[in-house]
């Protein structure tokens, strides 16, 4: 898989190249991608008539290393709606470039995908946020991008989208009015929060001056993925819809105790899962 990734961009050609194997290979056409975030890729099981490809067997698909994410891509039926499933993402402290990163996202554009769900697992900022709420994104803050690490730097190939998107409609305002209303029909409206996810690069937690400085920078949630993926996908004119789910409030006391760890943030996520995989599915079945 490494020699597929030696240069950091990728052609439209080799994008082309993962599509056209994977519509060879099913006979779904799904207009809705999810991507699962850590401990969350019990979304996938939900779909009927499913078939799975782990991504090591994905020509030029590169493959997840991280704990929570089982590294295949799933397709079938959600509530009668054609989807497919990532389950397990890729991240930049993996040691992959911002590039392969998002691969998935321009090829799910190829398949013919109209909109893109994204879940992560993220530490609460926001200090009315309750562990185990769920977070509506409304918005973002790209530190990476802040330090040039954009995805959509270098050559733009316009068949993907414009040299300058733009960002400040980053997350449909539609889905996320229909996802209050579905929130409110399943009984998940008391644990839904709205804010603003920030990206910072990982592996590592932060530090206490770290998540004091994105609370005065209006951050409610922060998390090491999701950005990138937005950023491809508004390019390629996808409407996106995000979730975080607080497994973990971020520690902004010197006298506290408490540590960051990816062992809590999974299993707040098993907690919670059901709820967010409630929400998803019927929401779905409106989109």
């Amino acid at each position: 898989m490494e020699a597929a990734f030696s240069s950091s961009q990728c052609s439209y050609e080799e994008y082309k190249e993962t599509a056209d194997w994977l519509l060879a290979h099913i006979e779904q056409r799904p207009k809705v991608a999810i991507i699962c975030g850590s401990g969350l890729g019990g979304l996938a099981d939900l779909l009927a008539d499913k078939i799975a490809f782990p991504y090591k067997d994905i020509p030029r698909f590169p493959t997840s290393t991280v704990p929570g994410h089982a590294g295949q891509l799933v397709f079938g039926r959600l509530q009668g709606r054609e989807c497919v499933c990532m389950q397990g993402r890729f991240h930049f402290y993996e040691g992959y470039n911002i590039h392969t990163v998002t691969y998935p996202v321009r090829v799910f554009f190829l398949l013919g995908v109209e909109t893109l769900i994204v879940t992560n697992a993220a530490g609460g900022l926001n200090g009315s946020y309750d562990l185990a709420d769920i977070m509506l994104i409304k918005d973002h803050i790209n530190m990476p991008g802040f330090a040039g690490q954009n995805p959509l730097c270098g050559h733009n190939d316009d068949r993907f989208g414009v040299r300058f998107p733009c960002m400040s409609d980053a997350y449909d305002r539609e889905l996320r009015a229909l996802a209050k209303q579905t929130a409110k029909e399943q009984g998940c409206d008391g644990f839904l929060q709205e804010g603003v996810y920030c990206m910072l690069a990982g592996p590592s937690f932060e530090t206490i001056a770290e998540c004091r400085v994105l609370q005065m920078l209006g951050a409610d949630a922060v998390g090491m993925s999701t950005v990138p993926e937005v950023v491809v996908a508004r390019h390629c004119g996808l409407r996106v819809l995000g979730l975080s789910l607080i497994t973990n409030n971020v520690v902004s006391d010197y006298d506290s105790v408490e540590k960051a760890n990816h062992e809590e943030v999974l299993k707040t996520a098993q907690h919670r899962t059901q709820d967010l995989q409630r929400l998803v599915s019927h929401l779905i079945a409106k989109i």
